[in-house]
């Protein structure tokens, strides 16, 4: 369990906890601006973000310590994110009933095809607050351009999100607000994975779960060493798919290519939660 989890999910799950979903951003002007500023500045940060993060990783180890002791809190204070699996989307799209589809900051910045991948997913609907922030995206400030969904919608959009290999995770703006679920990965243009897992600057951190192979059930196919995101399967030298679990981030993308149903997740030990 995820230090989230004891601070703000009463020792439960955080991620499906309603208070996370509940703020409302009409009334909470800080809030709401920093959702507008992020979308709006997006393409502007990673201009100006990526080589400083380049920068940093070739730095000498006392200064990237430096650098990493500042801006990781900070990071898990404004906006951070979790890989969830897509059972546990479902929970949350019944605490979080307001579902909308949003254009992809990520997507926008890498100009990589827009396909409605990244939903927001709140308690009470936002359209002017969505308007507002998109304004300068092809869709342009008409509110009928962000398709509100019902639960099956959605879970059909992630379900297609599963079949293209793409990850789902939770967001915060200003923890513990959750405003969002993206579904990506590196290819489609995801700017977390980018800075965590290139760059060496962590914005999305391991999920609750552990991707465990069933070694007798395998097929050695290698498709889940093909679909996962993160690198963390590989097929040893009986041809059996073995998980690195220092790599696996939990996602479960995995499960969906294995013909065999051969994987499974575990619950992740506490203290590997980071």
């Amino acid at each position: 369990m995820c230090e989230f989890c004891v601070q703000h999910g009463d020792g439960k799950t955080w991620y499906l906890e309603a208070q996370n979903y509940a703020a409302d951003l009409t009334h909470d002007l800080e809030r709401r601006e920093f959702v507008v500023d992020f979308v709006t500045g997006f393409d502007r940060r990673m201009r100006r973000n990526i080589p400083l993060l380049k920068a940093v990783k070739a730095a000498p180890a006392p200064l990237r310590h430096a650098f990493d002791a500042y801006a990781r809190p900070r990071q898990m204070r404004e906006h951070w994110g979790q890989p969830v699996p897509i059972e546990e989307c479902e929970r949350i799209f019944d605490i979080a009933t307001s579902i909308t589809q949003l254009p992809c900051v990520c997507r926008h910045f890498a100009g990589t095809p827009e396909r409605g991948y990244c939903l927001a997913v709140t308690v009470t609907p936002h359209d002017d607050l969505f308007a507002e922030a998109f304004r300068d995206y092809d869709s342009g400030p008409d509110t009928a351009a962000f398709q509100r969904l019902s639960r099956d919608q959605a879970l059909a959009v992630l379900r297609r999100a599963e079949q293209e290999g793409l990850m789902h995770s939770v967001w915060t703006f200003k923890s513990p607000f959750i405003a969002a679920i993206c579904n990506c990965n590196r290819a489609s243009g995801c700017m977390a994975m980018k800075t965590t897992l290139d760059l060496g600057f962590q914005t999305m951190w391991k999920g609750e779960y552990l991707a465990i192979v069933d070694e007798t059930a395998c097929a050695g196919c290698g498709a889940c060493v093909e679909r996962c995101p993160f690198d963390a399967l590989a097929l040893d030298d009986r041809a059996v798919a073995v998980v690195d679990g220092d790599a696996c981030f939990g996602c479960g993308i995995c499960r969906s290519s294995c013909g065999a149903d051969a994987i499974s997740l575990e619950s992740r030990p506490r203290e590997a939660v980071t």
